[in-house]
């Protein structure tokens, strides 16, 4: 895969989901609403995909070492990668009970890390135990302070 597409699906997938995750974690404890949990992927898949597309589109120029063909395939790769990951987080929400479905995203999101660092570790030639509990780990401590921040947050109301 070229590096310019390689930037941007790694990018895409690793912050997407990590994103997506947390968001739909902190929105339920908070709000315990489908339709809030619903609105804020979407919302996400959109603002937060474009964002972040702008922002490997600006670093990967800053850096003078990419044709502008590079640069705006890194963007698109970013761009689609993020957006259609935070997409499939909708699936167990439309069709599963709204507890049933905030497990099962959360099974899906560590699932997806969880292959995306044994394929990193195996294109690296490394052991995969170690970037598999590090990037695990990462997502662990994102679901948990989103929880206990949209927990907090309900206090608020």
């Amino acid at each position: 895969m070229k590096h310019s597409l390689k930037t941007g699906v790694s990018f895409g997938i690793t912050s997407g989901n990590i994103t997506t995750i947390g968001l739909i974690v902190g929105l339920h404890s908070s709000t315990h609403s489908r339709m809030v949990v619903i609105g804020g992927i979407l919302v996400i898949a959109i603002s937060d995909a474009l964002s972040d597309a702008m922002g490997i589109h600006i670093s990967e120029e800053a850096e003078h070492r990419h044709t502008e063909k590079e640069i705006w395939e890194s963007t698109i790769a970013t761009f689609l990668s993020k957006f259609f990951l935070s997409m499939t987080f909708l699936v167990p929400i439309l069709f599963l009970e709204l507890s049933t479905a905030i497990v099962a995203c959360v099974l899906w999101g560590l699932s997806l890390i969880t292959l995306f660092s044994l394929y990193i570790a195996r294109q690296q030639g490394i052991r995969p135990h170690r970037p598999v509990i590090e990037h695990l780990g990462i997502t662990a401590v994102v679901i948990t302070v989103t929880h206990f921040l949209g927990d907090w947050v309900a206090t608020l109301g």
